[in-house]
């Protein structure tokens, strides 16, 4: 790893190592064990994309040894914390479309393996350091749809993204074609907080969704997505929670969440880091999709402690529409290239 850093970067340093203080996960372990830090562009607390991050680093420190870093970017400087975390770890795993400067980073340090969640690097191929981990979560979303169809009874539902953006979009069209699959007379209303940490925007968003009839509401807004709930709570309707089994990961919601598109961001990076400590396998210089016939997308009800909602004839509809998009039977339509 390089040492050579600007005044600049010293600065970040420091500041990166207060963050990774505060956040109270760095670990004392040997000084052999593989260092992992986990940076996300905003904070942890978000109960679905975030945390799921997280909570893969922290299974890895359980399982493995790991010794594990984080670091929260509360929104700026994603360049330079990705720098410091590159001179005090040995696999970096940037968490969200803000760290497109991983190009750069990725070819300032060599001996650092990089794992960018939920995007593609430029010139990936070149990067043999990099991996880029995308989803299919239009396969998820298509299935959450279908739920939400079924469980309308206004004939309108709702979409509330984080951003217009291609992830989120990607979303958004297999949510859409789900309903549509189950109702082709469904409206979707759609709208956007342009933020991810904001659940007061998101609680708002909801309300409008909620005025134009929507009476089952998608989140897909990371900690946005806490204020769909809270509209949904008050105004006596449904949500889809998103990325974590929200049911579990936010039980107070438990009555008015009726499934989650669930997206293994955690067993994902859980899965790659394990194949470095036990086996020496790193596939670098390439864009990983996890879909649902891998296993790491799918429809999530909660446990047996949650409130049941969607009825059983339904939830093997739902199981059936997964096995005909994993035979390819039902192509799910996307946004990605």
């Amino acid at each position: 790893m390089k040492k050579s850093i600007s005044l600049l970067l010293v600065f970040a340093l420091i500041l990166s190592m207060f963050a990774l203080v505060g956040c109270g996960s760095e670990d004392t372990t040997e000084d052999d064990a593989l260092k992992v830090c986990i940076v996300v562009s905003t904070g942890f607390g978000d109960k679905s994309f975030n945390d799921s991050a997280l909570a893969g680093g922290e299974q890895l420190k359980e399982d493995l040894g790991v010794e594990l870093q984080t670091i929260e970017c509360k929104g700026e400087n994603f360049k330079q914390y990705m720098m410091s975390a590159a001179d005090a770890a040995d696999v970096v795993v940037p968490v969200g479309w803000e760290f497109w400067e991983i190009t750069d980073v990725a070819a300032e340090y060599p001996d650092t393996k990089f794992i960018w969640v939920d995007n593609v690097a430029d010139g990936i191929e070149s990067l043999p350091n990099v991996l880029c981990i995308t989803y299919a979560q239009n396969e998820g979303s298509f299935l959450a749809g279908y739920i939400a169809a079924n469980m309308s009874t206004t004939g309108v539902i709702g979409a509330m993204g984080g951003e217009d953006a291609v992830t989120i979009n990607d979303f958004i069209v297999g949510y859409e074609q789900g309903a549509k699959y189950a109702n082709e007379d469904i409206k979707v209303e759609k709208n956007y907080a342009g933020s991810y940490d904001d659940p007061a925007a998101g609680k708002e968003c909801t309300q409008a969704l909620h005025d134009k009839g929507a009476d089952v509401v998608f989140q897909i807004a990371g900690n946005s997505g806490n204020g769909v709930f809270e509209a949904a709570e008050e105004g006596g309707y449904y949500a889809i929670g998103v990325d974590q089994d929200q049911k579990l990961s936010a039980p107070e919601f438990d009555d008015v969440i009726i499934c989650s598109m669930k997206k293994e961001v955690g067993n994902s990076i859980y899965d790659t880091v394990k194949a470095l400590v036990e086996e020496g396998t790193w596939e670098g210089a390439r864009v990983w999709v996890a879909d649902m016939a891998t296993g790491y997308i799918s429809i999530a009800y909660g446990d047996e402690n949650s409130t049941q909602q969607v009825g059983d004839d339904l939830k093997a509809e739902v199981e059936e529409l997964a096995q005909k998009i994993v035979s390819g039977e039902i192509v799910v339509d996307t946004t990605r290239e």
